[in-house]
């Protein structure tokens, strides 16, 4: 399998004293020390996982392994945009597909890797822009998501998305150039689309407290404050022979603000120290109540996408490195995540019979919501419509903006005018809803659009 991914210099947050005392924690003794790091890991209600190149799953020697040590699989690339989707509106499934039906037989999750990257977009998305890219990709990640839908515990929604260097902004891509709130726009769809996974943003060289890591901090901050659903973040760790002596602060930080936490890509360049980095992360985890788990990107050595390197947990041969021995060790003394405690028990139930059931006839018809994100100059606009209890087999929804406001941009819906009356149609995956159900679009525009009060007819 070809992997595509690009080494990075900035591999080693060089900070060596969280290999030392610097890092002590209090560890708790487990009563059944798991003799595998999938044992161990989901005695303590966490996974450990691995990347995954389905094309190897036909290898004895690396499956193996795989079924033994991991309970849960990344795609390295079979789950992204240019794997899925080779051709606009024409989706491919087959490497997916096979890696989820792997999964299912050996008790195993699967994370989802990636809905939306600025890599690996297949070559009709990277000629596109505006309007059209912004359609095109929320399309991509409602399609996508709902094929997966209950098979997947996590998705990386978007990745790496944020810019090295010292600024902690968004990186420059086709993708940010659709408009800032590209992201939230992603998550919002993902959430429709399938809602009982966990939706994730996920990056690299956000290790320790740093510009980048903080970036993405205050992005996270700002839409769990507005109610955009983001559930995770991931955090890469591709790593070289020192750790930054926060990372568990940097972990935790992001937990108090209400969102789990993962390692996502944990590998470590080898020598002297590997065994020590890998252990660190690995009580670092544990000691978060909401890192949830740790995956490895590659199972074997030469599996691994670092060459040289030899930055995984077993070597080419299959046997067991001082550092796979590092990480059993510090699971097993890790504390576990804590269980909510009881709720209070039940009431009696009421004595009185249950009324007979309403005989209303079902509702045809929706309703329309709006909330704003604006500026100085512009907005952005998303819309939540909510089918009656008839359900709907398309909708359109109407606005009457104020004078000197224009619609510039619309995804997830087909806008008819941009000034005055502006109605916007369903287009054709979220048309047809169920009764209850709920759907998104959005749009951007110019001037102000305060005070807007949409209306929605359904079919």
């Amino acid at each position: 399998m070809k992997h595509r991914r690009v080494l990075r210099a900035a591999v080693t947050v060089a900070v060596t004293g969280a290999l030392a005392a610097g890092m002590t924690m209090a560890l708790t003794t487990s009563a059944n020390a798991g003799t595998t790091l999938r044992a161990s890991a989901a005695e303590k209600g966490r996974y450990f996982g691995a990347a995954v190149a389905t094309g190897k799953l036909s290898t004895g020697a690396y499956t193996t392994i795989l079924n033994r040590e991991f309970n849960s699989v990344v795609a390295e690339n079979e789950m992204k945009w240019d794997a899925t989707e080779p051709q606009q509106g024409r989706f491919s499934y087959t490497g997916g597909d096979r890696l989820v039906s792997h999964a299912q037989a050996n008790g195993m999750s699967v994370r989802g890797h990636a809905l939306l990257w600025y890599q690996q977009e297949p070559g009709w998305a990277q000629n596109m822009s505006g309007s059209a890219l912004r359609s095109a990709m929320i399309n991509h990640v409602t399609q996508v998501a709902t094929h997966f839908r209950g098979k997947i515990y996590a998705w990386d929604v978007v990745n790496e998305a944020f810019a090295d260097g010292g600024g902690g902004g968004r990186r420059d891509s086709n993708l940010q150039r659709t408009g800032n709130d590209w992201i939230e726009a992603a998550f919002r769809a993902a959430r429709v689309a399938d809602p009982g996974a966990k939706l994730c943003y996920n990056d690299y060289n956000t290790d320790g407290i740093n510009a980048k890591s903080t970036g993405i901090y205050n992005m996270v901050r700002d839409f769990k404050s507005r109610g955009v659903p983001i559930d995770c973040v991931g955090f890469q760790s591709h790593l070289g022979t020192s750790l930054a002596g926060d990372y568990q602060a940097n972990l935790q930080r992001f937990a108090d603000l209400g969102v789990d936490v993962q390692i996502t890509e944990l590998d470590v360049m080898t020598g002297g120290n590997q065994a020590n980095i890998y252990g660190a992360v690995t009580r670092a985890c544990m000691n978060v109540s909401r890192c949830t788990g740790i995956t490895t990107w590659g199972v074997r050595d030469c599996d691994s996408w670092r060459g040289s390197d030899n930055a995984l947990l077993f070597d080419c041969n299959g046997n067991k490195k001082a550092a796979y021995t590092s990480v059993l060790n510090a699971l097993n003394a890790g504390p576990g995540i804590p269980t909510d405690p009881p709720t209070d028990p039940p009431t009696d139930p009421p004595t009185d019979p249950p009324t007979d059931p309403p005989t209303d006839p079902p509702t045809v018809g929706c309703a329309a919501s709006v909330s704003l994100n604006s500026w100085n100059g512009g907005f952005v606009a998303t819309v939540k419509v909510t089918a009656g209890s008839a359900g709907t087999s398309g909708w359109n929804v109407g606005f009457t903006l104020p004078s000197g406001a224009s619609v510039t941009n619309t995804w997830s819906a087909t806008a008819s005018g941009s000034t005055g009356t502006v109605r916007f149609a369903n287009v054709n995956y979220n048309g047809r809803l169920g009764a209850g159900q709920v759907t998104e679009f959005g749009f951007q525009g110019t001037g102000s659009a305060s005070g807007v009060t949409p209306t929605c007819t359904a079919s």
